[in-house]
């Protein structure tokens, strides 16, 4: 029955294409173009009633699905525009996955077959500028909504073509919604603003989706007006509300294979730029030594982030990308390199109920040995999972006294510090 559906709704699109006039779609304003779509749709659907028969709903339906083709991403339009849905996973054309919530779930919707699904990552690609094909079968974009795509296609995906869709809130989240969501805890607002008026340097890690540049973000809220702020990113993610902000994105190779501009050619650009605080939106090789050059060179109060599942795994990710980055440096010169730029560690996670947690705060006091020494100021730490599947647990203070205190003093910054003592826990 699925089939014939879809033949029948493809013998309609057909139709109407045959009397639409293409050449006019761009001219035309989108509600008077879908207004006529509609109109020619539903003549088409009444002189075809007598091979499908269809009651008003089911009338209805194809309508918009007609026009989601012509103008949207057919079978993606509805996920687009639902605001609950932040990644849209097709696997091949029968398979089509949202998140919500920070959960996956299986959708009704499919493509007709992987024909028409190559039409919309087609339709995708070429929107932004990229093409895809044999040559270049994998595609990582952004589009104009600051969506992150990312395709690939046969021969490397051997069931079908595969499409991802990271999806951006139009309106940031807040300090505040991260207390909603319990993220974090209301008492801990105070010190997160202080570690960014202070210009401590920041490293976010975690996994993927665990909120590293929602978190990037917020903290950049903070950041003051009469600051000039650098962004550098593979795709731009970052939705800073500052005026005086000045946004660069890579830049993939040509067809040649030539043009290509690396996140470190921007960082080093950058030095020359009059930046007071640079946000690399993710560290994945060789820009790291750049980054921690910065760090060390007077650009206090810079951001970034890297996968990794702990703070002490963070530290030897960062560790390891400098030394792939062709340096012929000793390991324990590195490591005291990172030590003296990074001030902050903190650790985000998507928990097994889809929620966000602000797992650790660790400040490095720097190097014991040939060890990089931190000391973990505020934790999260899961104590069970109720009947309702939801994590149950505790945000703490671990009873340190931070070095970055004496920083928050000379900047004038007002802090309550009993907030420190060991007893100042909150059940969630």
């Amino acid at each position: 029955m699925a089939d014939e559906y879809f033949k029948f709704k493809d013998k309609i699109h057909s139709r109407l294409l045959e009397i639409l006039d293409l050449s006019l779609i761009d001219t035309m304003e989108k509600e008077t173009l879908v207004s006529q779509i509609k109109q020619v749709t539903k003549k088409i659907l009444e002189s075809e009633s007598g091979s499908m028969p269809l009651n008003f709903s089911e009338r209805e339906k194809i309508v918009g699905e007609i026009i989601d083709e012509v103008l949207g991403l057919g079978p993606l339009e509805p996920f687009l525009n639902d605001d609950t849905v932040s990644d849209i996973l097709v696997n091949t054309y029968q398979h089509i996955y949202v998140e919500r919530f920070g959960k996956l779930e299986h959708t009704n919707a499919r493509f007709q077959d992987n024909g028409h699904l190559m039409k919309i990552i087609d339709r995708i690609v070429s929107s932004v500028g990229r093409r895809i094909d044999e040559s270049t079968p994998m595609v990582d974009a952004r589009l104009k909504d600051g969506s992150r795509i990312n395709a690939v296609i046969p021969p490397l995906a051997l069931d079908g073509p595969l499409l991802s869709i990271r999806r951006f809130s139009v309106v940031p989240l807040e300090l505040d919604d991260l207390v909603e969501k319990q993220t974090l805890v209301p008492e801990f607002k105070a010190v997160l603003q202080g570690l960014v008026k202070a210009k401590l340097n920041i490293l976010i890690s975690g996994g993927t989706g665990s909120g590293k540049t929602t978190l990037l973000n917020v903290l950049s809220r903070f950041i003051s007006e009469n600051e000039r702020i650098i962004t550098i990113e593979d795709a731009a993610e970052l939705q800073l509300k500052q005026e005086h902000v000045v946004r660069m994105e890579t830049r993939p190779p040509n067809i040649e294979g030539r043009g290509e501009v690396l996140q470190r050619d921007l960082l080093r650009n950058s030095l020359r730029m009059r930046p007071d605080r640079i946000i690399l939106g993710e560290i994945r090789g060789a820009e790291s030594f750049d980054m921690l050059q910065a760090m060390n060179t007077g650009h206090e109060g810079s951001f970034t982030t890297v996968h990794a599942n702990s703070p002490r795994d963070a530290l030897m990710r960062l560790e390891t990308m400098v030394a792939m980055a062709n340096f012929d440096i000793p390991t324990e010169f590195i490591r005291k390199f990172i030590s003296s730029a990074i001030n902050i560690v903190i650790q985000v996670s998507r928990l097994v109920d889809g929620k966000r947690k602000l797992m650790s705060l660790q400040e490095i006091t720097g190097m014991e040995g040939n060890t990089i020494t931190m000391q973990e100021i505020f934790s999260f730490q899961q104590t069970r999972v109720d009947e309702q599947g939801n994590v149950r647990g505790v945000f703490k203070f671990n009873g340190i006294r931070p070095k970055f205190i004496d920083r928050f003093k000379v900047a004038g910054i007002n802090f309550d510090q009993d907030l420190f003592n060991e007893s100042f826990r909150f059940e969630v």
